[in-house]
């Protein structure tokens, strides 16, 4: 890639990690035989998850792409059900310290930090890292982050910015996360 850039996908509403996932399967998946390789690029891709842990929909439909998407996960499992900061801060800076690794190692041409943004609000990096590696990062590795409670200086120094914005969800009418869907 000649030119990469800086995204943030951000806000309240559904959708952030879902278009990090259709980003990464794009890039990731030409010369793989599936049936979207005529619109995949075959680039390669590091995918950091923080704040999660275990099985998702996501990485199971990653291994179909083979060593073109490597995805990792950084959480303990229990950031939402019974959150201890230490040990959640902790698996945040390894993913850091990772996602680093992949941004400046010269492995990857696309690189996702999957609910950084949340590990950033809740202070479990050093200020402004992210957007140290923002703007650390080869011209030619794309950087895309996500998750709710994005920096003001990380909108500042990337090159687009989507919020997501809450108009509806039928949560509130009390469907639970569904696999394949949400998860």
């Amino acid at each position: 890639m000649k030119q990469g850039y800086v995204q943030v996908y951000t806000g309240d509403g559904k959708g952030k990690t879902t278009a990090a996932v259709g980003l990464a399967m794009r890039a990731g998946g030409a010369g793989r035989k599936l049936s979207m390789r005529a619109a995949a690029a075959g680039l390669r891709v590091y995918f950091c998850q923080f704040m999660k842990y275990g099985p998702t929909g996501e990485l199971d439909a990653f291994r179909l792409f083979g060593d073109r998407i490597v995805a990792e996960q950084f959480g303990t499992g229990g950031e939402l059900s019974a959150p201890d900061p230490e040990d959640d801060a902790q698996a945040a800076r390894r993913g850091l310290a990772a996602a680093r690794e992949a941004v400046l190692g010269g492995a990857f041409d696309v690189v996702v930090l999957d609910e950084a943004n949340v590990a950033d609000s809740l202070g479990y990096f050093e200020p402004d890292a992210l957007v140290d590696l923002a703007l650390e990062r080869p011209e030619t590795v794309e950087l895309v982050v996500t998750g709710r409670g994005a920096s003001g200086t990380l909108m500042a120094v990337a090159d687009l910015v989507t919020e997501m914005r809450e108009v509806k969800h039928y949560y509130e009418e009390g469907v639970i996360a569904r696999r394949g869907i949400e998860f």
